[in-house]
């Protein structure tokens, strides 16, 4: 007696180059954003205390020692 049957998902036609590409283009690295400090112009990530000089949206929140 013989089966023919598959137990497992398989594509009707082969993915083409351009619409595997298409579907990737949202997997790209991306580099993270950051912004000046207002107080000293290193570049820190936004809405975090700077961590050369400590400051955040002008007042200094962590002690730094020079």
């Amino acid at each position: 007696m013989k089966l023919d049957l598959q137990l497992f998902a398989v594509p009707a036609r082969r993915t083409s180059k351009t619409a595997k590409r298409a579907r990737r283009t949202h997997l790209k690295k991306e580099a993270p954003t950051t912004v000046a400090c207002p107080n000293c112009g290193a570049a820190i990530a936004p809405h975090r205390a700077c961590s050369k000089c400590g400051f955040y949206k002008g007042k200094e929140v962590v002690k730094k020692e020079n």
